[in-house]
């Protein structure tokens, strides 16, 4: 069974840049310092499209993990979607969504993900899993919004 959440961000910046940093793996990885996080195949460097792969190589629960994700939708600048192609999870999307508002944009993250193992995955999404993603993707949020990382 999947668990899902979503993430809010509002900043003074217009929802053309908002999309771009969103998209940008750079962006991405300075974001995720904290977990050592890199572009190791596909697009590593600048902004990834619709149809291209990623292949990040991270530190998650002490352990190393690669995930590789594509792009399967975008119409810039509202929304792109991307979903792990191989990696940890049994099913990873991530839906970003960008609005106007009227200080700059928002952006809305929609995450919908499976564990790798049986019932036991289940107990460990809900207490465990979804909480630390939640915490990673509104720490990326704050960062694209022109905060710093955590």
């Amino acid at each position: 069974m999947a668990v899902s959440f979503e993430c809010t961000t509002h900043t003074s910046l217009p929802k053309s840049e908002l999309f771009d940093r969103a998209r940008s793996i750079d962006a991405h990885k300075d974001s995720m310092a904290k977990s050592r996080e890199e572009a190791i195949a596909g697009v590593t460097a600048g902004l990834i499209s619709l149809g291209e792969e990623v292949t990040w190589r991270a530190w998650h629960f002490g352990l190393p993990l690669q995930m590789t994700s594509r792009v399967t939708e975008m119409q810039a600048p509202y929304y792109f979607v991307d979903e792990q192609v191989k990696g940890p999870f049994r099913r990873f999307r991530h839906r970003h969504e960008f609005t106007d508002n009227g200080a700059g944009s928002t952006m809305i993250d929609r995450i919908e993900f499976t564990a790798p193992f049986g019932p036991l995955g289940r107990l460990a999404e809900k207490l465990v899993l979804a909480r630390y993603l939640k915490n990673l993707i509104e720490a990326r949020g704050r960062h694209l919004a022109g905060g710093r990382p955590e």
